[in-house]
This record gives C-alpha cells, sequence and structure tokens, in this order.
C-alpha cells in the first residue's frame, strides 16, 4: 500500500510544478487588465506666439467641465494628460477652438501599467464596440456591378485582340451581367474561321473561366457559368475583406472587427473610433486607381473622354494600361521643388505591364484616373471619377514610379494610404452608420461587473456552505479559472471582449462549478462506499472525468459553430464561451485535484462534509 501510494506521489509533483507555472503565467497576462489607459494631449506652440499657463489651461478645461490628472510644461511643449479619455474629442475641438493656429495639436495613448509589466509585452483585453465606444459601418459589395464591369474589360481586350489578329467584329454587346455576344463582320469563309479559332483560343487562354459556344459562324457567347458566378462573387468578397482590413489596420485601430455579413454585405466595428467622419474617408473610399493611354486618333477601339482640373477636355482610350490591384506599396512624398507626389511600387505582373507600356511610349502622356463610387438621391450606384495626374513618359519605366501634381501633402497622404490598403473590384457604398458613446460602454461594463458579481458571489456561498472543505476548495479553483480565463484573452491578438462576452464569463462560472460538484458527488458516493479518503479523492477525480470531458466537448463544438458562423455580440460570446471551456477543465480538474490532494492529508471524511 505504501509503494503504490509513493507511486502516486512522485509525478504529482512534476503535475503541481507544471500547474503552477501554467498559473503564473496566465496571473501574469491578467495583470494589465488592473491597470488603465491614459490619454494624454501635447500642444507644441509657435515660436511667435506666448505660451499658455498651466492655470489658464485648467481654467479653461474648468469653465466647459473637464478635468485633467496632471500638466506638465517645458519649453517644446505642453502635455495635458485626461482624468476621463471619453473628453479627447471634445477637449481637442476646444483647444483648436480656443488657441487657434498658435498650437499644433496631438494625442497618444499610454496604459499606466509599470515598466517591467510593458517589457514582458503584457497587453490588457481588448474591448469591443458596446464596451470602449466607437463606430459601426454596415458595407454593401456590389459584387453584380464588379461582374459587369469585369465583362467590359474583357470586351475591349476582345476588341484589341481583334485588331491584333485582322479579325473584323460587327458588334460585341453584354445581354446581362455574365455574358458576352461577339457578332464577326461577314467575310471570306476560307480566311475567316482561321482566324477566329486563332482569336477565341487566345481568349480561353487568358480567360479560362469563359464558357464558349457557337451560335453559327458569325455569333459566339461568351459567358460566366453558375459555378463561375459564385466562385468570381466569393472572391470579390474576399478581396474586399482583405482590402478593408488593410485599411484599418493602416488607420491604427487593432480591435476592429471586419467580417462578412450576409451574401454581400461587410459588417465593420471600430472600436474607440469617436470621428465617425474620418474613419468614412478611409472604409468608405471605393479607391479605384486605373492608368490611361490618350486617344492617339478618333479610329481608336473606344474611347471615354473626361475632363482635367483645367477644364481641358481629353480623350483616353477605354482599356485600362493596368490599375491599382497591381500596385504593391505607395508612399507619399516630395519632388526636388517641394511639391507632393506618391511613390509607387507595382508587382511583378503590374512592373511588366508598365515596361511594355512606358517602352513603347516614350514621350507620349499617361493619364492617372481615380474613381469612387457612392449612391445618389435615387439610392443608385454612381460612379465618379476624376483626373488626378497627366504626365509625359520620359523614359522607359519598371515596376517603381510617381503620381506627380498631388493637389496637398493630405491629399497625397489619403491617396498613398488608400492605395497601399488595396483598391476595391467592386463598388461598395456606406448602408448603415452607428455611433457608440463611451459613456455607454462604460455603462455596459459597470452592468456587466455587477451581474459578475453577483453571480459568483452566490455560487461561492452555495460552495462552500454545501461542500465545506471541497467547497472552499471549487472556489480557489473558480478563482483561478477567472484569472487563466483573462490572461488567456489577453494573450489572444484576435480576442475582443463585448457585452455578450461578459454574459459567457458568467456562465463559465456555473460551467466551472459544475464541473467540482460532478467530481465531489463522486467523492461523496465513494466515501459512502468505505473507500479512504484520498482513495475516494482519486477514484471520484477519475470516474467524473470522462462524463465531464463528454459534456464539454460538445458545448465547445457548438461554441466553434457559434464563432464561424456568427457576427458581433453572437461572435464575442462564442470567444468566451470556448476559451471558458478550456480554462474550467484546466482549473475544475487539473488545479482542483492538486489542492484537494494537498490539504486533505487524514482519512476523515467529516472534512469533506460527509455522513457515513
Amino acid at each position: 500500500m505504501n509503494s503504490r501510494t509513493t507511486k502516486q506521489e512522485k509525478p504529482a509533483k512534476w503535475q503541481n510544478i507544471v500547474i503552477l507555472l501554467i498559473l503564473l503565467f496566465m496571473l501574469i497576462s491578467a495583470l494589465p487588465n488592473l491597470y488603465s489607459d491614459k490619454v494624454t494631449i501635447h500642444l507644441t506652440h509657435n515660436t511667435h506666439s506666448q505660451q499658455m499657463s498651466s492655470q489658464g489651461i485648467v481654467t479653461l478645461l474648468s469653465e466647459h467641465k473637464f478635468s485633467v490628472d496632471e500638466i506638465r510644461i517645458s519649453t517644446a511643449s505642453t502635455s495635458i494628460t485626461l482624468a476621463n479619455k471619453a473628453d479627447q474629442q471634445a477637449i481637442e475641438k476646444l483647444l483648436t477652438q480656443e488657441l487657434g493656429e498658435n498650437y499644433a495639436i496631438t494625442s497618444s495613448i499610454e496604459n499606466t501599467a509599470p515598466a517591467w509589466l510593458k517589457l514582458l509585452g503584457g497587453q490588457p483585453i481588448k474591448l469591443g464596440l458596446d464596451l470602449s465606444g466607437g463606430v459601426l459601418f454596415v458595407l454593401d459589395v456590389d459584387t453584380e456591378r464588379a461582374l459587369a464591369d469585369r465583362l467590359k474589360g474583357i470586351a475591349l481586350e476582345i476588341r484589341s485582340l481583334a485588331v491584333e489578329s485582322r479579325i473584323r467584329i460587327d458588334k460585341i454587346s453584354q445581354p446581362n451581367n455574365h455574358s458576352i455576344i461577339i457578332d464577326f463582320a461577314l467575310t471570306k469563309q476560307s480566311t475567316k474561321q482561321k482566324n477566329i479559332d486563332k482569336l477565341l483560343s487566345e481568349i480561353k487562354k487568358n480567360h479560362p473561366e469563359l464558357t464558349q459556344n457557337k451560335r453559327d459562324d458569325n455569333q459566339v457567347f461568351l459567358t460566366y457559368s453558375l459555378p463561375e458566378q459564385v466562385k468570381f462573387r466569393q472572391d470579390t468578397m474576399q478581396q474586399t475583406l482583405k482590402t478593408m482590413r488593410g485599411r484599418i489596420e493602416e488607420l491604427g485601430i487593432t480591435e476592429a472587427v471586419t467580417q462578412k455579413q450576409g451574401k454581400n454585405r461587410i459588417r465593420i466595428e471600430l472600436p474607440g473610433v469617436h470621428d465617425p467622419e474620418a474613419a468614412k474617408r478611409i472604409i468608405g473610399a471605393t479607391a479605384s486607381l486605373d492608368f490611361y493611354q490618350m486617344a492617339a486618333n478618333s479610329n481608336a477601339v473606344g474611347i471615354i473622354q473626361m475632363l482635367d482640373d483645367n477644364g481641358q477636355k481629353l480623350r483616353l482610350n477605354a482599356q485600362v494600361v493596368f490599375s491599382g490591384s497591381h500596385i504593391k506599396n505607395a508612399k507619399s512624398g516630395k519632388d526636388e521643388m517641394g511639391m507632393p507626389l506618391v511613390n509607387l511600387t507595382l508587382d511583378s505582373v503590374g512592373g511588366k505591364k508598365m515596361s511594355m507600356f512606358s517602352k513603347k511610349n516614350i514621350g507620349k502622356p499617361m493619364v492617372t484616373v481615380f474613381s469612387e463610387f457612392y449612391r445618389d438621391a435615387k439610392d443608385e450606384m454612381v460612379k465618379k471619377s476624376k483626373v488626378i495626374n497627366v504626365a509625359t513618359i520620359q523614359q522607359h519605366l519598371g515596376s517603381q514610379f510617381s503620381i506627380t501634381n498631388m493637389s496637398s501633402p493630405q491629399a497625397a497622404q489619403e491617396l498613398a494610404l488608400l492605395l497601399r490598403a488595396g483598391s476595391l473590384t467592386a463598388p461598395v457604398t456606406i448602408v448603415k452608420q452607428r455611433s457608440i458613446e463611451a459613456t455607454l460602454g462604460e455603462d455596459n461594463i459597470a452592468h456587466g461587473i455587477k451581474a459578475l458579481t453577483i453571480g459568483i458571489a452566490c455560487t461561492l456561498l452555495f460552495m462552500t456552505f454545501w461542500y465545506r472543505t471541497l467547497g472552499v476548495i471549487a472556489n480557489v479553483a473558480l478563482a483561478l479559472n477567472l484569472v487563466s480565463l483573462l490572461g488567456l484573452m489577453s494573450l489572444l491578438p484576435g480576442a475582443v471582449l463585448t457585452l455578450p462576452g461578459i454574459a459567457g464569463l458568467v456562465l463559465t462560472v456555473g460551467m466551472a462549478v459544475d464541473t467540482n460538484v460532478l467530481i465531489f458527488e463522486r467523492i461523496k458516493e465513494e466515501l459512502k462506499r468505505g473507500r479512504q479518503v484520498l482513495s475516494a479523492i482519486e477514484s471520484g477525480y477519475k470516474s467524473a472525468f470522462s462524463t465531464i470531458l463528454d459534456a464539454n466537448i460538445t458545448t465547445l463544438i457548438t461554441g466553434i459553430i457559434l464563432y464561424s458562423i456568427g457576427y458581433g455580440p453572437v461572435k464575442g460570446f462564442a470567444i468566451i464561451l470556448c476559451l471558458g471551456i478550456l480554462t474550467s477543465m484546466f482549473t475544475g480538474v487539473f488545479v482542483s485535484k492538486a489542492l484537494t490532494n494537498l490539504l486533505i492529508r487524514d482519512n476523515k471524511a467529516q472534512l469533506l462534509g460527509v455522513k457515513l
């Protein structure tokens, strides 16, 4: 009996060390949540103006019922640390109105955690839109318009191929959004069919997604089949999602949620953003950039007419040389004269197209056109395009070149940001916009914590009263479960706490206790059968584990399904549910067993609250 006990104790020591290390790691990960973010507004005064005193700033803010934690004044700038970060936008607006152009106003956000914790890379849990306030956008992606535009581009390409192959095309028409009809002109049959077959072979090579059907010798249908239409729409949505995420990253918002909603809509949540117009300017912009060749004569294949900034009429070849989808990087800068420009870097495909085009067109102009889509008063999609640059190609260009003659440095920066994040292939419009104030988020947090506190208190009291010593152990395991859950959420970059997530925390408390109840009832059964205390504990944990595992796996599967198909509040609830199951299994089984073995060392079953 003694030898058996010794064999069981040795691996338990290693298990206790591993458990202790995991709990310590989770505790350190959860610590940043005890500290809050502080917003500091920096005022850099003009050398020709008199610097405002700290008392003057306090008086100005007090008159408008704003409070600050600290004001630091140096020879170069003044730093104002706010007591409430929700006041940031209002205070910046007030200071701009009162101080005018005498000060440059910037702001920064810094966490109050100690330096050693920051050195370890600790980060607090990211709060969702309903807890921190911010802006919600729902975007509509016009995949049908994108498919029609794609076919329009293919039709122009076919006309160019036909001219190169010396094939006369009578007409190319689009009867709908997913097909093209090519009508060939009547010519000598012997040479015609051979050239047409060659042209169709080239089209098949360039566009394998199109199905070719001949109605007769003079007419060919090119069609997107139903599966190809579905694939095109899915690819378009994925590309739009990727582009939107890139734009949000460029804005520096790390807690944002960007996901597909329904068939052709995208839901974007921007927590902590309190200037919806600035976000809307970037998120809602379609930012399609295309490069055109000036039409040499009126007989060119397809002509579009546009006006430049000076009102001069420009005639452009309708076929795009290359589009913004080939742009790999874009940075704003200045030329030798100090004028703003945007430096572009193209991918391999775009670089090759630019190289071929510029080599043939040295000394000729190239026009850069910026396009956006918006909905008019009739709720119809309208495309607005403007010429932002007309430049003469001076030399053989490659994958790097610049867009000059930008109107302002800000315009250059915004264009570079949009192009860096990616050009959209489908028109995107904002169909819903909603702002949530930070004060509402604070109320949600307060109510959520209150509900969590009441739930935990009731659970602790019940477990202590009903299971006595084991109940105390279960309560300690429950506290460690919550710490582990907070630590795990702080570690995961994609985890965001929402109001339904707090409801998930309350549910996790119940699930964690349920694990201990199953185990403790098994232990009581073993004690009633006459087993020794430690033997009953070992048997109780072992026999209850399979039941606990089955129950938690089924719930985990449900949580994963909710996370994969849900959005917004549903997703926030699902992630807490899934993570809570993992931490509940860890603390409810392994941690509580280790605590039980450490605290209960004799054979008195009365310690467990069991009457034999």
